[in-house]
């Protein structure tokens, strides 16, 4: 089962090590990870995307709260949350016709052109993960000369909050 695991922890140098060495260590993997310093500038705010089982993630819970660098820790899969990731893709854009089309796809999706050159459109997307999926797809793969994404991010909805 997928988990989204948020973490508030040290602003330090070698925290971020330490907690991917947990993972590393006991062969779990990390699908995503975003790691941004919070309003409080000794924190940094960590959003980790796993797989496993209950019993596994309630390990890795277990282990992560044990690390000194982690102040507190969220598995926003117990609760109702939102969840989005980021993209910019860089695409060929030739031609009247092509860039119109490109225009078009990119209102439906509701992506924002970022930057325009004569041979290529740089696209700014924010959504779920499928969305992004679903937006690369219908570009058409061979239009498609880069992409970066940003890996998900994830709020708790409501009242409740990773605060300290």
């Amino acid at each position: 089962m997928r988990h989204i695991v948020s973490l508030l922890v040290e602003n330090e140098a070698g925290a971020l090590s330490r907690i991917a060495g947990l993972f590393s260590a006991r062969g779990y993997n990390i699908e995503s990870l975003t790691v941004a310093t919070t309003e409080d500038h000794t924190l940094s705010r960590m959003t980790i995307i796993t797989t496993g089982s209950d019993r596994i993630i309630e390990q890795i819970t277990k282990q992560l709260n044990k690390l000194v660098d982690v102040v507190k820790l969220q598995d926003f899969t117990e609760g109702n949350f939102i969840e989005r990731e980021m993209m910019f893709v860089k695409v060929r854009a030739q031609g009247e016709s092509q860039r119109s089309e490109i225009k078009r796809l990119s209102e439906i999706f509701r992506a924002r052109i970022i930057d325009v050159t004569d041979t290529t459109f740089c696209i700014e997307l924010t959504g779920s993960g499928d969305k992004l999926d679903a937006y690369i797809k219908a570009m058409h793969e061979s239009n498609v000369v880069e992409v970066v994404r940003s890996g998900s991010m994830g709020i708790m909805r409501g009242d409740k909050a990773l605060t300290i």
